[in-house]
């Protein structure tokens, strides 16, 4: 069978759920299927590198605290493993979806290193596009050269700067107040429950009522305290109304800023950094198969974009399936492969009766969040249980889950069927 005759199972997206699905496919779907040649899982990627992105908080202050080869991994490479025995059933695209045309069944990819487009059929399509963030220096908005460029930026700013603003109470804005603070303040001795007189005052501003509010109060007040002993402040109740730059500043990412807040105050500072969520990668996507959110409008128990046609699916932070976090793209990629491997049966002429029932997916909605706050302090539950702070750095403080992400990209942590 040619290339062309090939029936390509695409998807969408190169960090933690569209690698995943890639490589759960490959070991446990195309094998299984009447004619394993005659398919070929294409992954396309805007970065030819997969990232831990829950590092980034760390990461951005300096090399040092990471081995840089765990911290980027090629994606390609992860996948030379399926490219023996004369049969080549994988792909990788360095590119970004920008049209998806779900009526003609085909995806338009411009290839980021030549510059060109190219439309791709697709016999099945996962959209695993996630999200970008509103700052340049959390994550792979881009590739890697851009996140780079921009941590060497932020790091040249660094040390001359007198003042630090963050927008945003949520994880990334606390863990990455923690970071900074322990890295420049110190942290208070353990007796003291403030930092007195810190070299880099560091603000932390948040619209709501509390910081970390996917988290009871109690812990959302702990973890005020942690970041108090490392030199930040939290002004709650106050989001940011506007954002002026220094007009003689080339660069809004490392310029002197003056930052207005809902309540009227005016604060200078010598770096901003937004951290008020995320945007969904989903503007190549037709609005009829959106959520409000402008997420991928999915079922949530099979993980199929019902509105899409036949062998459509969406998982991660582009969809609206459940509330976007690893350990639940971790649980439901079983169920979606297992809902693909049915579909594809089915579509290539198998019986229903003998391909079984579809997989359910079911979102655990306990409190589950683990934020560290600096190198050695951090608050968060797991299942609706408190975690003590030694836990919360054993977990994920000490390295940010790169401890888990090895067997993630090179597809171990799939290597039996779920």
């Amino acid at each position: 069978m040619t290339m062309a005759e090939r029936r390509n199972i695409v998807v969408l997206g190169g960090s933690y759920a569209g690698v995943s699905t890639a490589h759960y496919l490959l070991k446990h779907v195309v094998l299984k299927l009447p004619d394993p040649e005659g398919y070929q899982v294409i992954l396309i990627s805007t970065s030819s590198h997969a990232l831990c992105r829950s590092a980034c908080p760390r990461a951005l202050i300096s090399d040092e605290f990471f081995d840089q080869e765990k911290l980027f991994v090629s994606i390609s490479k992860e996948f030379e493993q399926y490219q023996g025995g004369g049969i080549r059933n994988f792909r990788f695209i360095h590119g970004t979806a920008t049209q998806l045309n779900h009526t003609d069944r085909n995806a338009i990819v411009n290839l980021n290193a030549q510059d060109i487009t190219e439309t791709i059929d697709f016999h099945a399509l996962v959209i695993a596009t996630g999200t970008s963030t509103p700052s340049p220096l959390f994550g792979l908005n881009r590739d890697v050269g851009d996140l780079r460029a921009n941590w060497i930026a932020f790091r040249k700013e660094l040390p001359t700067a007198k003042s630090i603003l963050i927008a945003g109470g949520g994880p990334v804005g606390v863990e990455t107040a923690g970071e900074l603070g322990e890295y420049l303040n110190g942290r208070a001795w353990w007796f003291r429950s403030k930092l007195a007189n810190p070299t880099v005052p560091i603000t932390v501003v948040t619209s709501g009522p509390q910081i970390l509010p996917l988290l009871r109060p109690s812990l959302a007040n702990l973890a005020e305290q942690y970041l108090a002993q490392v030199g930040v402040t939290v002004i709650k109740r106050a989001g940011v109304q506007n954002v002026a730059p220094s007009a003689d500043s080339e660069d809004a990412l490392t310029a002197k800023t003056t930052v207005t807040l809902e309540d009227g105050q005016a604060l200078g500072v010598d770096l901003y950094i937004p951290a008020t969520g995320t945007k969904v990668n989903s503007g190549f996507i037709d609005r009829s198969l959106l959520a409000p959110d402008g997420r991928v409008n999915t079922n949530p128990s099979t993980l199929r974009v019902d509105e899409a046609g036949p062998r459509v699916y969406a998982i991660g932070d582009v969809s609206s399936w459940a509330r976007p976090t690893v350990h639940l793209i971790v649980e439901a990629i079983p169920v979606l492969c297992a809902n693909i491997k049915r579909d594809l049966l089915l579509a290539a002429g198998e019986d229903e009766s003998s391909v079984g029932e579809d997989r359910r997916f079911q979102e655990d909605t306990r409190e589950t969040q683990v934020v560290p706050i600096g190198r050695s302090k951090g608050v968060g539950a797991a299942m609706g249980y408190r975690l003590p702070s030694f836990l919360v750095w054993l977990i994920k403080g000490r390295d940010y889950w790169l401890w888990t992400t090895e067997k993630l990209w090179s597809g171990r942590q799939w290597s039996k069927e779920l």
